[in-house]
């Protein structure tokens, strides 16, 4: 078996008001993805939530997950058991009793390898994140699994390209982008950002959005992969929940790099208004 061909699979579903019903049915289809040879598998934005940043409620607190915890432990069981890497966003309390947006990353032995939280936090009709979250205070950090190096980019700050492409320059192969969109008529938007930093950065994009549950947002579904190239893997997907497979091969990420080779010809030294 060649080693720079794998596949990768999205866990597009919706989350009811019941995190542990929700976690138990995400790691169901998360076996379903892993039997049918998905070798990292990425779960959608506070994938066993439902969307409580919809509106304001204290209480909501109540729910976030400490780390360890029985949610990270759960996944964490999971990824060892079927030897698949695991991306899982979720609803963190920090150690510093703050709250994040936050992607837990396991490898293929259940190690829990680190994890990312959302930088970019938006304010809008349907997303009180501020509320909720702390903006993330670790960077853009990379994860050297087993099958693959991967980045992490939550729904809003995919459209904050220095992050991606702080990503790529750490030598991602492949950013899974896990989203929380409901208004799909901005599907065309997010389909625009991730080709874009599929392109410019010569990297795997893999969204996985989550679908309408048991709230009254219309989640869309969409989730999608693209290559190095801007090209699709995987078409948009419906709105069903369900897994979405993508089969990838590595050295794609070589070739396309040294055909447009936009990160070796960057100039570092002329950028400094940006910060």
């Amino acid at each position: 078996m060649d080693d720079n061909i794998l596949t990768m699979a999205g866990i597009q579903m919706g989350g009811g008001p019941d995190p542990g019903a929700n976690l138990e049915r995400a790691i169901g289809l998360g076996k379903i993805a892993a039997q049918r040879g998905a070798k990292i598998i990425c779960f959608s934005e506070c994938f066993a939530w439902p969307w409580f940043p919809r509106e304001i409620d204290p209480s909501q607190f109540a729910t976030a997950e400490s780390v360890p915890g029985p949610l990270s432990e759960t996944v964490a069981a999971f990824a060892r058991e079927y030897q698949v890497a695991v991306v899982a966003p979720i609803f963190e309390r920090g150690t510093d009793g703050a709250c994040y947006n936050t992607a837990l990353v396991f490898d293929a032995d259940g190690t829990l390898l680190g994890q990312y939280r959302k930088n970019h936090l938006p304010q809008l009709p349907n997303y009180q994140e501020r509320f909720y979250f702390q903006p993330g205070n670790q960077g853009f950090p990379v994860f050297h699994t087993r099958y693959a190096v991967i980045g992490v980019q939550i729904s809003w700050d995919n459209f904050f390209p220095e992050g991606s492409r702080l990503l790529a320059l750490q030598g991602a192969e492949v950013i899974c982008a896990p989203t929380s969109a409901s208004i799909v008529a901005s599907h065309a938007n997010w389909e625009r950002a991730l080709v874009g930093s599929a392109v410019y950065n010569g990297v795997f994009v893999f969204r996985a959005n989550r679908v309408a549950g048991g709230g009254a947002l219309p989640f869309y579904g969409k989730s999608f992969c693209v290559d190095p190239n801007g090209d699709f893997v995987v078409e948009p997907s419906g709105a069903d929940e369900g897994v979405v497979l993508a089969e990838i091969d590595l050295r794609w990420v070589k070739t396309v790099r040294g055909i447009w080779p936009f990160l070796q010809e960057r100039r570092p030294e002329i950028y400094a208004g940006l910060v």
